[in-house]
């Protein structure tokens, strides 16, 4: 560590662990589950029962506040449908409702843009919308191709450098 940097991290920190510790945490909205009807409908038709979450194989499921929410850092959503089947206040649809209403984005702190080289998010993005151009010394940036994008949330958690944000729609 830099002398002068004040912050004493313990050594048992992994290396995703250090750059979120250094870049502080990142605030985003609450993401619902995939299907979930808009906002508004959601919050009313939505009891809080839990159900979705428990039924929920990757556990990335969540109650806060009462409503459900979907946290990418440990995984992602393999688009399964347990959380909607199990909902039994049809605040989800998979019939009517897109999976999911946020998109992801790549932001400067990636350390590919930085000259290091990571390509973890596109190591974990099975849909392949995250490739890495080419470039001297193997160090290219990543391309995110929005159209291939599922969504799904499985770059967002591993990304040492917390990099890769979530954008609500």
């Amino acid at each position: 560590m830099h002398p002068s940097n004040p912050k004493v991290l313990p050594d048992s920190l992994s290396r995703r662990g250090l750059f979120r510790a250094l870049g502080g945490a990142r605030q985003v909205e609450a993401i619902r589950p995939p299907w979930s009807l808009p906002e508004r409908l959601f919050v009313t038709a939505c009891t809080g029962c839990g159900d979705c979450t428990r039924a929920c194989p990757q556990g990335i499921l969540t109650l806060n506040a009462g409503y459900p929410e979907t946290s990418f850092a440990n995984a992602g959503c393999d688009g399964c449908g347990e959380c909607a089947t199990a909902c039994t206040d049809e605040a989800l649809d998979r019939a009517t409702q897109p999976a999911w209403r946020h998109t992801i984005a790549i932001g400067a702190a990636c350390l590919a843009e930085q000259g290091i080289v990571c390509r973890v998010c596109a190591e974990h993005c099975d849909a392949s919308a995250i490739r890495f151009r080419l470039a001297v010394g193997g160090r290219g940036g990543p391309i995110l191709n929005i159209a291939a994008c599922t969504a799904c949330g499985a770059c967002v958690g591993p990304c040492p450098s917390n990099a890769i944000t979530i954008i609500t729609a």
